[in-house]
């Protein structure tokens, strides 16, 4: 089966809420997934804007999160690293942990959260950006799923 990422917060290709972006409270939503392939040694996630003006824009980089787990809860703290394991990377806007669409005035953007079942545990340390974590799972990512939402100012 599949591996397979979904929202409360947000449909596939929906609207991001407010609250989820720079323009509210800028909290990152709740995230499930289904069951990774059997081998699963940890999961990562990595969002991003494809569609920002100066390049793909990096919103969340975080890794470490155990084979066991199927959700990532509402408001994760912008720590380098969680009490569970997890570990958080630097993003565009040069700070630790999630932040959200805040897109110029024009048309909506598309928001990627792209999830990755690995056949092993990272060592990469609190602060790694994207790049460095995406070297990290080369040949190593046994699924992936993607979640799309939107969102406009």
């Amino acid at each position: 089966m599949a591996l397979e990422l979904s929202s409360a917060a947000f449909e596939q290709g929906g609207l991001v809420p407010k609250k989820y972006t720079g323009e509210g409270p800028d909290v990152s939503p709740p995230l499930t997934w289904s069951e990774p392939p059997q081998g699963t040694k940890s999961l990562a996630l990595i969002c991003d804007d494809p569609d920002a003006p100066v390049g793909t824009w990096v919103h969340w980089v975080l890794w470490g999160i155990r084979p066991d787990a199927r959700e990532l809860p509402e408001a994760v703290p912008t720590d380098g690293e969680l009490s569970n394991g997890i570990r958080q990377g630097t993003t565009d806007f040069r700070r630790i942990g999630y932040g959200g669409p805040m897109p110029p005035p024009g048309p909506a953007h598309r928001y990627s959260f792209r999830l990755y079942a690995l056949d092993t545990a990272l060592a990469l340390k609190p602060g790694a950006k994207k790049k460095e974590l995406v070297a990290a799972i080369q040949g190593h990512v046994l699924a992936e799923a993607e979640l799309i939402g939107r969102y406009k100012r």
